[in-house]
């Protein structure tokens, strides 16, 4: 795997190619226009599913990660359906937080219906500890990641409170047609399998994923916004950050 030119500001770990474009493309976008390194790493491929293959797969992704501007971006290639925080998967992540030196981590939430996802989320946080290990044979010096963001991208029918919520407003275009480059995943036609009972015009799964970015701005009186959540306290240096 080839490590960035320099350390990222921001890595994104993804269970699935596509996750980090749902959860948290417009934050990545605005990171990118601020300047900030950004990179992604898929733990698998997000293969077999019932429209897709591996070569669609990295494709679609290919063309999502050059909307989104990445600095970065690899994939683990763990097993899908079946991803396990065994100790050989987090070597393997724990190996890439030494070697792109994030300032920030941002992993699943740890509470869904997916179990790739619940597992994502645990593997990240022990993944995390160990990157910080001595006398080790992993690749790269220890490194202790400063701070753990999870984002949102869940299966359940949850509210969960977020530790804050970011503006993504200029970018929510731009979100959207990051997660439009995997057609293989999204029948835009059809909508959500527990939606659209009834309705003249059902929502389609972009729809649901557009008018999730538009509920959460409305939560802090922006048209657009993402939430993260944290087990740790956020500070801040500058109350004019404040939406």
């Amino acid at each position: 795997m080839q490590s960035p030119s320099s350390p990222l500001d921001l890595l994104v770990v993804a269970p699935h190619p596509d996750d980090a474009e749902i959860g948290v493309g417009g934050t990545i976008l605005a990171c990118r226009q601020q300047g900030l390194r950004v990179g992604v790493i898929d733990l698998t491929s997000g293969e077999p599913t019932p429209r897709g293959s591996l070569e669609r797969r990295a494709a679609e992704t290919e063309a999502a990660t050059k909307i989104l501007g990445l600095d970065w971006r690899a994939n683990l290639g763990l097993p899908n359906r079946s991803l396990q925080a065994d100790l050989e998967s987090r070597r393997a992540l724990a190996s890439v937080f030494r070697l792109t030196r994030p300032k920030i981590i941002v992993a699943p939430y740890w509470e869904d219906a997916h179990p790739d996802h619940v597992v994502a989320s645990r593997l990240a946080d022990d993944a995390r500890f160990w990157s910080k290990l001595s006398k080790s044979d992993m690749p790269g010096e220890p490194y202790w990641p400063p701070k753990m963001l999870y984002f949102f991208s869940i299966h359940l029918r949850i509210h969960p409170k977020p530790a804050f919520v970011f503006d993504i407003t200029p970018h929510i275009d731009a979100k959207m047609s990051a997660i439009r480059c995997y057609e293989s995943q999204f029948d835009t036609t059809q909508p959500p399998a527990t939606l659209g009972a009834g309705l003249p015009t059902p929502p389609t799964i972009l729809d649901d994923i557009h008018d999730r970015a538009r509920y959460w701005g409305w939560t802090i009186s922006v048209p657009f916004a993402e939430p993260f959540a944290s087990r740790e306290e956020i500070g801040l240096r500058d109350l004019r950050s404040l939406v």
